[in-house]
């Protein structure tokens, strides 16, 4: 089938760069110029130290002169304005610039002088930026908190040019930033890519065809009503889950392998389908972050607190006798801590694993404090193969039904039935035998026996003492006589008892792999002790240390005398927590937006950047807490304001004004993740399996890929039927060799936790979208689709059900060139139209040169940018 897709690509590429010129040359015509407004900027605006100088200084600086003690020089620290070895005082005099020796220290032309050195290989302060500190400095150089580590407030409503634009609060903070900039918003989007953005943004799939009209119809005749009737619709759907627990599983590193060396299978489905469930049942965020640190802690756990706990199992583990355990106990301890600091803090919490963070005020006693609440799991380090069933590495939790229950305790009271009739049976056979070998190491040679000697020539009289050893050795064979026969009595029905044991214990087998299970976090008996490691070395324990938190942030509050994970998780969603709702709702917003309010949503420290808009993220932080952690709310609360539903269009001197929308004057536009490409082209065409949760699938892949990297000589074998076209968020996902549809597009290996992918746009990509054989048969059901229209109607559906756009007259003669073009190469290839159609049942050779020519065309528009693009 490949073969065909190689003799039209030239033709292809021809037609979807045309279609691409096409659609983008109506775009830019269609730009409106954006006009200059009124704005509130001043000739020269203040100087703030957390938005302009901060970032300056810790890029270049801190790493020399911040909060690492140990790598510390001259006694100076310009993280901070006070103290021994503040900076004001000892390196900067507030309004003098040139009695400030930072101030001469940036600006000299002697190398030896020079900060940074030049053998550090940082950039020097540019003009620009050595102007913004002579600013700060002249104007007092005041330093202010971080302001991440300030809990959130909410801001003042703001005052913006026009109060008719929107009176949504997101909206009032975007055109205050606007109106600064003297700029103004894009105009609202039409329906069409309304609808076709929301419902990517809300359930990972396009709309359909038959959606498409009535939301037209509907928007025409009141827009906000029609509008918020759609958010509600997608919100509710079960397919909102599935899409943005994908996301999360990302940022938790979720997959069905360990990792590492022989990287053996691991079940945590259970996990999966709780993050998915939890997202459709909107369990609050709060609850969501608690039982996920701790919800094996509860008085009394359900069956999904244990199952969240998983989160601190899903570490990368190595197999048994690959690594010492105590260096392999570490490297997961250290794991789940990387996994809290990223996940629920935004904080990059392990560079302080070896020595205090170089950039953000995190000792490395504080690290290992916190490593303290995650050092106590009752479970073994590394996988024994041998002791693993069905991928379940203890500790887990079962969840028999009543029926399970009943029907394993009646197995397990036959099986013990069973082995009160086998256990002496077998213990007099292995007693017997052990007798029989023991006559046969002690029983005296047999001479000749009485019949030979009558037989014998010469007869000679026998003596007494060979008489008598005559008697004993007739003794002994008497003796073995009759317990061979007692073995051969009771071997017969010990053989049957334990072949009716064998097949009870492959039925309760049977019985026990149905039982729902979970791999659960496990607290020790006894608790063991956490030490500083030297170095961040596994066998080079320093101080002890007890469970805590990072000092610069808000004590934690403790129900008993030693802190518990419980104390640690309410300590995270704690109100004054000023971190975990702002990571929230940044890593929320960068759903929607492509990029968050803090680009770098891993990251809220110093080597983060500073937020685009602080006031908007701090309004939205402090209202997700105060509704309740109400996730969905959240969400409906971006998607409903006017910034979300602005035009993405731009001129190119607006777009290189600002490429990333940082100022976000226009809608967002940027190409879809690689689950959302795939599952649309399986969505479109009919394919994709509508069922959710359940055992991971394995889609189809080139043969081969998995025996590659597999220690073990382990294949690959592709699921069959419904289950090759299930959503990609069950895909079975290899740590060692995850699905090359998936990571061709960017996705990680889940590894290491990732709290934003990269976007890009590579060959590779377009040969996996024009080649894999999965596409093209969704391509191919397409095709059949369309050829059921009407044939003047059959260019438009096949355009809107892959675009959601219809097209205009010149797109529509385009690909009618192509498809007459198809369908006069296949009318002389039958061997190739032959080959597209493999497994279609039609009889006609013309039929299938018409299959052929229109599959080729739809796998055309699934290649198209705008196909494989948000906007």
């Amino acid at each position: 089938m490949q073969r065909v897709l190689m003799l039209a690509v030239a033709l292809c590429s021809f037609i979807v760069c045309s279609l691409l010129h096409l659609r983008s040359h109506a775009e830019d015509i269609a730009r409106p110029t954006e006009n200059a407004g009124p704005g509130s900027a001043t000739s020269e605006p203040s100087v703030s130290f957390s938005r302009d100088i901060r970032p300056l200084l810790s890029n270049r600086c801190f790493a020399c002169h911040g909060p690492d003690a140990g790598s510390r020089e001259a006694g100076l620290r310009l993280d901070q304005p006070d103290g021994d070895e503040g900076a004001i005082g000892n390196a900067i005099e507030p309004q003098a610039v040139e009695e400030s020796e930072v101030w001469h220290r940036i600006t000299s032309d002697d190398e030896s002088m020079l900060m940074p050195p030049p053998d550090s290989h940082l950039k020097p302060f540019n003009e620009e930026e050595t102007e913004l500190i002579r600013r700060w400095i002249e104007s007092g150089a005041v330093y202010e908190d971080f302001w991440a580590f300030r809990a959130p407030e909410h801001p003042l409503p703001p005052i913006t040019s026009d109060a008719e634009w929107s009176t949504q609060a997101v909206d009032r903070f975007v055109l205050r930033k606007l109106d600064s900039l003297q700029r103004l918003p894009s105009e609202e989007a039409n329906a069409r890519t309304l609808l076709r953005r929301l419902t990517f943004d809300l359930t990972g799939l396009p709309p359909r065809r038959e959606a498409i009209r009535q939301f037209e119809s509907d928007y025409a005749h009141s827009p906000e009503l029609a509008w918020e009737e759609l958010v509600d619709d997608l919100l509710s759907s079960p397919q909102f889950g599935e899409h943005i627990a994908r996301h999360w599983l990302d940022l938790v590193r979720f997959a069905d392998t360990n990792g590492m060396h022989k990287d053996f299978y691991r079940n945590h489905v259970a996990y999966r389908d709780w993050v998915i469930q939890s997202f459709n049942e909107n369990l609050p965020y709060d609850q969501f972050v608690r039982d996920q640190i701790a919800g094996d802690l509860h008085p009394q756990p359900t069956r999904d607190q244990f199952v969240a706990s998983g989160f601190n199992r899903l570490h990368l583990i190595i197999d048994r006798g690959t690594a010492l355990p105590e260096e392999s106990h570490v490297k997961n301890v250290l794991d789940r801590v990387t996994a809290v600091g990223t996940a629920f803090m935004g904080l990059t919490v392990q560079c302080a694993q070896c020595h205090d963070h170089k950039f953000d005020p995190i000792t490395q006693k504080d690290f290992f404090s916190l490593y303290a609440f995650f050092n106590n799991i009752d479970a073994e380090p590394e996988t024994n193969p041998r002791q693993v069933v069905d991928g379940f590495q203890a500790p887990f939790v079962r969840f028999p039904t009543d029926a399970q229950q009943s029907k394993l305790d009646q197995m397990d009271a036959d099986l013990a039935a069973l082995e009160q009739q086998i256990a002496p049976r077998s213990k007099r056979v292995n007693q017997v035998t052990k007798q029989l070998q023991q006559i046969k190491e002690i029983q005296p040679e047999e001479e000749a026996s009485d019949d030979e000697l009558a037989k014998s020539d010469v007869v000679e009289a026998v003596t007494p003492e060979e008489e008598a050893r005559a008697k004993t050795i007739r003794a002994w064979d008497a003796l073995k006589d009759s317990l061979q026969n007692e073995l051969d009595q009771l071997k017969s029905p010990l053989e049957k008892l334990q072949k009716q044991q064998a097949k009870l214990q492959r039925e309760r087998n049977s019985v026990e792999h149905g039982v729902d299970k979970v791999m659960v976090m496990k607290e020790r008996d006894e608790v063991r002790k956490t030490f500083v490691l030297v170095r961040g070395q596994y066998d080079a324990p320093g101080e002890e240390v007890q469970r805590g938190v990072p000092g610069f942030l808000p004590p934690l509050e403790t129900e008993a005398d030693s802190p518990s994970r419980m104390d640690l998780a309410n300590w995270m969603v704690a109100p004054e927590n000023p971190l975990t709702a702002r990571v929230a709702v940044n890593r929320f917003w960068q759903l929607f937006f492509g990029v968050g309010l803090v680009k770098t949503s891993e990251d809220f420290g110093n080597q983060g950047e500073v937020p685009s808009h602080p006031e908007l993220l701090d309004e939205l932080a402090v209202s997700f807490v105060d509704s309740g952690w109400d996730v969905k709310a959240l969400l409906k609360r971006i998607v409903m304001s006017k910034t979300y539903r602005q035009s993405s269009r731009a001129t190119p001197e607006q777009f290189q004004a600002d490429a990333d929308n940082r100022l976000l004057s226009r809608g967002p536009r940027y190409r879809l993740d690689a689950e959302m490409i795939r599952d649309q082209i399986l969505f479109s065409s009919g394919l994709l399996s509508t069922r959710m949760h359940g055992a991971s699938v394995k889609p189809p892949q080139p043969d081969g890929l998995w025996k590659a990297v597999s220690m073990t000589g382990e294949r690959f074998r592709a699921d069959q039927g419904e289950s090759t076209y299930r959503r990609s968020i069950y895909t079975f996902w290899k740590r060692a060799m995850p699905p090359p549809q998936m990571t061709i597009l960017n996705a990680p290996n889940r590894d290491a936790c990732i709290a934003r992918r990269e976007r890009t746009n590579t060959p590779t990509q377009a040969l996996l979208l024009l080649n894999e054989s999965e596409y093209l048969r969704a391509a191919r059901q397409l095709a059949q689709s369309v050829l059921v229209e009407p044939a003047e109607n059959r260019i438009a559906f096949a355009y809107e059900t892959v675009t959601a756009k219809l097209p205009d007259s010149t797109e529509v003669n385009v690909l009618q060139t192509l498809l007459d073009d198809l369908r006069d190469e296949y009318a002389s290839s039958p061997d190739l139209v032959e080959d597209l159609c493999e497994g279609v049942s039609i009889d006609e050779l013309q039929d299938k040169v018409e299959l052929a020519a229109w599959t080729v065309l739809c796998n055309t528009l699934y290649n198209l940018d705008i196909t494989k693009t948000k906007d």
